[in-house]
């Protein structure tokens, strides 16, 4: 008998499909809800490059299916996962979230173990969620079962967000952290930092407590004097 070994792994509490900005993925926000509530789907796998989401939809998918009653687990391999072993009687659960499969593809022990956690959670008729930061064509599997058995999933790929939908998903976390700031200061933020959510995200955290700190509030000329103590005068000479 299978033992099911326990697994802490806190979620954010801003990882919800309520504060996920749709954009073009509405399709995807539906299968994944729909896979975390009540219906058994074929296995689904999304791919993105970086700061795209996809540890975020993971999040809100095992968020979604624990409001609906059922056991849900979600496993950042990107973290430290020491023994492949940790999968077994991961099965019994109705919903797994597997993050970042792409860290351990290529190690025998780890595509052995995911070999088993896929047919097993099929076999129970259970959800098996996965992302990864390509299509599964594109990654090194050397276990050929496990390849065409990934191969087999319905694979999404999440559409990056245009200007206006990355700037209205900034402001709505502006909104939970309780900022004020005016749209040139949004603006302004967008131009000057990576385009990826991961990182503007970290960045207005940065600023939010910056800006608490120093009692002020996220004006544009303060942003500028933090932002030039993170990576010196090139903040202003790589803008447009």
């Amino acid at each position: 008998m299978k033992e099911q070994l326990p697994l802490a792994v806190r979620l954010r509490a801003a990882s919800t499909f309520d504060s996920f900005e749709v954009g073009e993925n509405g399709a995807l926000l539906s299968a994944l809800m729909a896979g975390a509530s009540t219906a058994r789907l074929p296995p689904l796998w999304l791919w993105s490059g970086s700061g795209q989401g996809r540890s975020h939809l993971l999040q809100a998918t095992c968020s979604r299916a624990t409001q609906a009653g059922r056991r849900a687990c979600y496993l950042p391999l990107a973290e430290s996962w020491p023994q492949p072993e940790m999968l077994a009687g991961l099965d019994a659960l109705e919903v797994v979230c597997v993050d970042d499969i792409q860290m351990v593809l290529g190690q025998a022990p780890w595509e052995r173990a995911l070999f088993r956690l896929y047919n097993d959670v099929l076999e129970q008729g259970h959800q098996l969620v996965i992302s990864a930061s390509a299509a599964p064509a594109n990654l090194p599997i050397a276990l050929p079962d496990l390849a065409s058995r990934l191969a087999a999933c319905v694979i999404w790929q999440i559409k990056p967000l245009n200007d206006v939908e990355q700037g209205n998903a900034l402001s709505a976390r502006a909104r939970v952290l309780g900022i004020e700031w005016s749209e040139d200061t949004l603006q302004y933020l967008q131009r000057r930092l990576p385009r990826d959510m991961t990182s503007l995200f970290k960045a207005l955290e940065q600023l939010d407590a910056a800006a608490l700190s120093h009692q002020r509030k996220l004006t544009v000329p303060f942003v500028r004097s933090v932002l030039e103590t993170w990576v010196g005068s090139s903040a202003d000479k790589q803008s447009p």
